[in-house]
């Protein structure tokens, strides 16, 4: 499963809003240096879908605020 997400970095709290099936909109507290931001947004998703952290990965966007997830 794929899904296309807009990460908006230094919010106030770390969040998931759900627009469709496959779009999210994620605020998370850090800043986004040396992929600290993709780290936290895979323990996000991992914690929201109940799954390892392993079978989570960036498919498009490494070094973007829009990012394409690939969920294994």
């Amino acid at each position: 499963m794929k899904l296309s997400i807009k990460v908006t970095t230094n919010a106030k709290q770390e969040k998931i809003e759900k627009i469709s099936e496959s779009e999210f909109k994620v605020y998370l507290t850090c800043v986004p240096e040396k992929g600290k931001a993709n780290k936290v947004l895979i323990k996000l998703f991992a914690k929201y879908f109940g799954i390892a952290k392993s079978n989570i990965k960036i498919v498009i966007g490494e070094k973007n605020r829009n990012k394409i997830l690939e969920i294994l």
